[in-house]
């Protein structure tokens, strides 16, 4: 069976390298750029610093910061009609997933035109985005270096899955000076997100021997050094090693698509604006108890990547001892032990259960699951 690897053509990593950068977005000749970011990252001067960057190298700069932590189709339809009004030649995308998640949107709605509702779906677009440089200041995500693309829909309350080749940066950029200092509850979130993208793409029916081999070297990368990167946000080298480890994650979700943590996570954060790497963190133990019963085999590899001495272990032994070991780190680093505390209705599951079985992110999950058993992994995540 064919299959097809998806990467940005050039990925700059490491500790200073956001100069590279803009010695090379320089380079492509771009005269124009709207950087799309959020409010905080603007008034804390990390878009000055970046758009300082670009004016000593007579790139000009448009800032759209009305990026929301779930970018919605009027932030998309709002950053897109500045980049036209502005007649800019390429977007940058600063910030963590919700940043490059709108850049995306806007890029390719900018080049396709319509609606970004209108490419909900897998390669729903006819021609490549604007051209996009994602520089990331989050070690989660991956989305810096994705085809994915989550968008909130306002209208129908649900996160729309935009999975398209034609979205993915021409450049990513992971420097841990930009990372170093961020939050520990931010640090905690979208280390245990690039966790379950590895997890994910481990077990899914799409994983490939170069998928599997970046996902579990990410795993234990994370294991080893998310919590002293919650502990110590100045830790350089924690911060580095684990901007590896979510861009590798990255590699392996990307190419192997991921499973039912993502998809029912998409819901809780379309219908409540819940975070997405929390909902992800207390889904996926859950949801991995599920798969169990048909990779058990895999998980038990997860539990060797996470540090568990497995080799006496039987392979449903070893998926219990990756499952108690992902609870581990994610009560380690501060993550909520149930949707109950995030505020999620048991009123609700209805709803939540049915969009997230139309969830493009579930197709690939290892075992398909009815409706009851989607509701069911729900309820025992309260």
């Amino acid at each position: 069976m064919s299959s097809t690897f998806f990467i940005p053509a050039v990925n700059l990593m490491g500790a200073g390298c956001l100069s590279e950068a803009a010695d090379a977005i320089q380079a492509h000749g771009f005269k124009k750029a709207l950087i799309v970011t959020d409010k905080v990252l603007n008034q804390i001067g990390v878009v000055k610093q970046v758009a300082a960057l670009l004016d000593d190298r007579a790139v000009d700069c448009v800032v759209f910061d009305g990026t929301q932590p779930n970018p919605t189709t009027d932030n998309v339809a709002q950053g897109l009609q500045l980049l036209q009004g502005s007649q800019c030649d390429c977007v940058i995308s600063l910030g963590g997933g919700s940043p490059h998640d709108c850049a995306k949107g806007i890029a390719l709605v900018a080049v396709n035109g319509g609606h970004i509702s209108d490419y909900e779906g897998v390669d729903q677009s006819a021609k490549p985005q604007l051209p996009l440089i994602a520089i990331n200041t989050t070690a989660g995500t991956a989305s810096e270096m994705t085809r994915f693309c989550i968008i909130t829909d306002e209208v129908r309350h649900i996160k729309m899955a935009i999975v398209d080749k034609h979205t993915t940066p021409i450049m990513s950029v992971n420097d841990p000076e930009l990372m170093l200092a961020k939050p520990a509850l931010l640090t905690a979130a979208t280390g245990i997100d690039a966790l379950t993208h590895a997890i994910e793409a481990y077990v899914s029916t799409a994983a490939t021997p170069i998928t599997d081999a970046v996902a579990l070297k990410a795993i234990t990368l994370i294991q080893q050094h998310l919590r002293t990167a919650v502990a110590d946000g100045q830790n350089l080298e924690a911060r580095e090693q684990m901007a590896y480890a979510q861009f590798m994650a990255g590699m392996a979700f990307n190419n192997a698509s991921l499973g039912y943590v993502h998809a029912m996570a998409h819901q809780l954060g379309g219908f409540y604006d819940l975070p997405h790497g929390v909902c992800n963190a207390v889904l996926l133990p859950h949801v991995q108890r599920y798969n169990a019963q048909v990779c058990a085999g895999r998980l038990r590899d997860v539990a060797t990547a996470m540090g568990v001495d497995t080799v006496a272990m039987s392979d449903e032994e070893g998926s219990k001892a990756a499952i108690q070991a992902i609870q581990l780190l994610s009560a380690d680093v501060g993550i909520p032990a149930g949707l109950y505390e995030l505020g999620v209705r048991k009123e609700d599951m209805d709803v939540l259960t049915k969009n997230a079985l139309n969830d493009a992110c579930g197709f690939t999950n290892p075992k398909q699951a009815t409706h009851e058993e989607i509701a069911q992994i729900f309820m025992e995540a309260m």
